[in-house]
């Protein structure tokens, strides 16, 4: 067991540091390349912090670990909204911008029943997964088309796009092919020694690997998301904290959960149904809740206290999970 903790907890770190430098050599690349910028900042933001979810779900799902792939996607959807942003709105209240809620919000919440619709079923099929994919790339192109018809300084996207590209790395173009080449490597590997571990990890202890998914894995691979939402809130980027929240959601549900369906078909606990979903889609209709004004004409606000709503939730649900494991 002691060996599967020790590959656990190498996996997460080096997982988390080779997407970080797969990511950056990506977009430098990419420039060499001549892709808009604006594509390589939507490409950058929304692979980004997704990588540790992508990779891992797709080489669970392929190594006959379908419950752990969708544990980790959906744990990480799960820890995102009652975790991180619930500790980052402890740290400093969160502004909400009225086209986040009329925007990204809604997006957010549709996507979330399309997932709970196509796993009602007990299974996601290849060509669920597929739809999945297909949507992502519909709300790709429609976000480009968008912030380049009406680019306003206030866009979220625009501003977020800028820094991102801001923070890029200076590197030659070889330099940057072999940074893509030895991120993606490194990331490969370090997902696969993390899904053994962690496979291990739930025979040793007797939980499923669906436990461990929502667990140790969810909130390991979502460490990029709380680094970059406590970076954004200190910076007073507000929308940036969210914006970063709500984007990953929609990417690990779309993307992490789509690639690994369309690559194997899962079977599809009913726990994760009943509980997990439930858990997912009643977390994401509150913060959409709370990030409405009740005064007209005022933006919306997610207050400390909402802050610690939610990661009383977050204790709450992980409580239970740990205490029902078998």
């Amino acid at each position: 067991m002691l060996l599967n903790v020790v590959a656990v907890l190498i996996g997460l770190v080096v997982l988390v540091w080779s997407a970080d430098r797969f990511v950056d050599s990506a977009a430098v690349l990419a420039k060499y390349l001549g892709m808009p910028a604006l594509l390589i900042g939507i490409l950058v933001m929304g692979f980004g912090t997704s990588a540790p979810e992508m990779v891992v779900s797709v080489l669970a799902a392929t190594s006959g670990a379908p419950a752990l792939a969708l544990g980790n996607a959906y744990g990480s959807n799960i820890t995102n909204i009652a975790l991180i942003l619930g500790l980052t709105a402890l740290l400093s209240p969160i502004v909400v911008q009225s086209q986040v809620v009329r925007r990204e919000l809604p997006v957010l919440l549709a996507v979330s029943c399309l997932a709970l619709w196509q796993v009602s079923d007990g299974q996601l099929t290849r060509l669920e997964g597929v739809v999945l994919l297909l949507v992502l790339a519909g709300l790709m192109a429609a976000s480009i088309w968008s912030a380049y018809r009406q680019p306003t300084p206030n866009d979220a996207y625009v501003e977020g796009v800028s820094e991102v590209l801001d923070d890029q790395p200076i590197m030659t173009r070889g330099r940057a092919v072999v940074g893509v080449l030895v991120g993606l490597t490194i990331l490969v590997l370090s997902s696969r020694l993390l899904v053994w571990g962690a496979v291990g990890l739930a025979e040793s202890f007797g939980v499923s690997e669906l436990i461990i998914g929502l667990t140790i894995v969810a909130i390991g691979t979502s460490l990029p998301e709380l680094v970059s939402s406590i970076m954004a809130v200190r910076k007073g980027e507000h929308d940036m904290a969210l914006g970063n929240i709500i984007g990953s959601n929609i990417f690990n549900t779309l993307a992490v959960v789509g690639l690994a369906a369309s690559i194997h078909p899962m079977q599809v606990a009913p726990e994760l149904l009943s509980r997990d979903m439930a858990a997912m889609l009643g977390l994401t209709v509150l913060v959409f809740l709370m990030s409405f004004s009740l005064k007209r004409g005022q933006q919306g606000q997610i207050s400390r206290l909402e802050g610690g709503l939610l990661l009383s939730g977050f204790v709450a649900y992980t409580g239970y999970l740990i205490a029902t494991a078998s």
